[in-house]
């Protein structure tokens, strides 16, 4: 295995933090303190390491639950969202640290190649005063390491047929995919979603968090069967290292 990797630790739901080959560390949708699947360690926000980039892909708050306090914490650590949750994050006091984009752009932060893809979801995030704030639209990343590792993080969404698109284009080694279903692709979708891809490892998300979410690895594995495909279930707190030589 390669020297220079991209490792990826799941925090249970749809939360992960991504270490980079130079050590950067990315944390993607961060909900850990009221996450039931988050491991105890990492619900006490203080034993995170030092980030240097907070990415959003919508604003569910089991999506960005513990965003602000995080990012309080992190005060060098640039948050990358698309802009109307950007503006909702500017309202909560961090209007200097927003890297503001939308789908189909490409900037790169911390030394990392950020490109937004489309995801068919919503977003939208309830105030402590009942209001319901507009997040725009729900996105996905398609990530490109100091290495040039390349990873798709698809956010929630349903299955769509331009994920092909981003296959052929981006060809990434990784897919993060959900499978609980309900709310997003079950295993059925995602496993259709993996053959339009054609990325070699995936990890699935969002899954057995709560009652609803009833899709399972299993089950992907069954709808996978004859697919040139590795999947990585991590159990909460677990690593997945990337070799780039993969």
């Amino acid at each position: 295995m390669s020297q220079s990797q991209t490792t990826v630790t799941y925090l249970g739901h749809s939360t992960l933090l991504i270490t980079t080959p130079t050590g950067k560390n990315l944390l993607v949708d961060p909900f850990l303190t009221g996450n039931p699947r988050c491991p105890q360690t990492w619900k006490d926000l203080s034993n995170l390491p030092s980030l240097d980039m907070i990415l959003l892909t919508h604003i569910h708050e089991d999506h960005c639950a513990d965003v602000v306090e995080i990012a309080k914490q992190n005060p060098n650590a640039p948050i990358v969202a698309i802009v109307e949750a950007c503006a909702w994050l500017s309202g909560k006091g961090l209007s200097n640290r927003l890297a503001y984009m939308n789908k189909g752009g490409t900037q790169e932060v911390a030394g990392i190649r950020i490109t937004m893809t489309h995801a068919d979801h919503t977003s939208s995030f309830v105030e402590a005063d009942g209001r319901v704030v507009f997040g725009g639209e729900p996105a996905g990343y398609v990530l490109t390491m100091e290495d040039g590792y390349t990873l798709y993080i698809s956010g929630d969404t349903a299955l769509f047929g331009d994920m092909a698109l981003i296959g052929e284009l981006y060809q990434p080694t990784l897919a993060i995919l959900p499978i609980g279903d309900h709310f997003t692709m079950g295993p059925r979708e995602a496993a259709y979603a993996i053959k339009l891809l054609k990325a070699p490892h995936v990890i699935p998300v969002h899954y057995a968090t709560f009652p609803l979410l009833t899709g399972t690895p299993e089950a992907l594995t069954k709808h996978i069967a004859g697919l040139k495909v590795t999947l990585h279930p991590l159990e909460p707190g677990e690593a997945y290292l990337c070799s780039s030589s993969e």
